[in-house]
């Protein structure tokens, strides 16, 4: 089997009707994340999940204590510790491919994806192997994130995406301010209260359990070129090319082309990996060895997400 082909296993038809899928999942809790450690990803089909309480109960028995957000780029619905609804992001624009919270001092390793309403027409999430785009990218490029890291700067107004007190989760200025320097991220804020912050990270990182190097960062979907151009247009001309809500540099501080975007993404596509929403199916990801994406939609679409087992980049 090729490595595109096995970086998502599908276990079909797991538990029998009427089975409590809460318990099968804890029961075989063990088992599912020795797949996702071979594999990457493991796709679960064949669960009742009624609701998203029962799938947030489901998504417990495999992460045991969730991991909380911090530093969101989009808001979220929680669904109790570390358990919550995908990021209300339009949808008619895509999610490009990322590493969740590759950008934050603290990241998840493990995440959990139930499908609670699958959407009438795409809205695919859909993964690629961290390892095989490393791989495949222009060494002299990889060379230069590795020597210097990639740079997030973030501007929170009022106006677009999260406000600052949600997404670290505060109520004032200064617990903002103590959480940034607790965790390397340079703070300013402007006359009208809105926040803008820097923070310098890793683009390459070694597995935590094989020591393998994987392309671990969200250099190329925070990035002003992936965004739609009308959008990244009325932002600029709203809040000035250093305002907009979210944008990547090299780590010495030089901006990307949209060549350098372009050509990271379809490395990503490359390597990527759909399986198309049915009811009731649950995703369980490795967050250091897969990106993962998601994918313009149409209709309804509850998918309730878990992030598990956290860790320092």
């Amino acid at each position: 089997m090729s490595e595109q082909r096995d970086a998502l296993r599908r276990l079909d038809a797991a538990p029998g009707p009427g089975t409590d899928a809460a318990a099968w999942a804890t029961e075989h809790r063990e088992e599912i994340r020795a797949l996702v450690a071979r594999h990457g990803a493991l796709l679960v089909r064949g669960l009742d999940l009624d609701g998203h309480e029962h799938a947030a109960s489901v998504i417990r028995g495999i992460v045991g204590e969730g991991m909380a957000e911090r530093e969101g780029f989009a808001p979220r619905d929680e669904f109790g510790p570390g358990v919550y609804s995908s990021s209300h992001w339009p949808a008619d624009q895509p999610m490009c491919m990322h590493h969740e919270l590759s950008y934050a001092a603290e990241a998840p390793r493990l995440m959990v994806f139930a499908c609670v309403t699958p959407p009438s027409a795409g809205g695919v999430t859909a993964v690629a192997d961290a390892r095989a785009v490393l791989r495949d990218l222009p060494e002299e490029l990889v060379e230069r994130f590795e020597r210097h890291g990639w740079v997030l700067t973030r501007h929170y107004n009022p106006f677009v995406g999260i406000g600052w007190e949600d997404a670290f989760g505060a109520k004032n200025p200064d617990e903002v301010e103590r959480y940034c320097a607790d965790h390397g991220i340079e703070v300013r804020w402007d006359a009208d209260g809105g926040l803008r912050t820097r923070q310098t990270r890793p683009a390459v990182l070694a597995d935590p359990e094989s020591g393998e190097r994987c392309w671990f960062n969200q250099i190329a979907f925070l990035n002003e070129w992936t965004m739609a151009p009308e959008v990244r247009e009325f932002l600029i001309a709203e809040f000035g090319p250093d305002g907009l809500p979210f944008n990547t540099f090299y780590g010495d501080g030089s901006p990307l082309d949209g060549a350098t975007v372009d050509l990271i993404n379809a490395v990503y596509e490359k390597h990527t990996v759909r399986e198309p929403w049915r009811r009731g199916d649950l995703m369980v990801v490795d967050n250091v060895r897969m990106a993962h994406s998601r994918e313009p939609y149409r209709g309804e679409r509850e998918i309730v997400v878990g992030l598990g087992e956290p860790f320092r980049p």
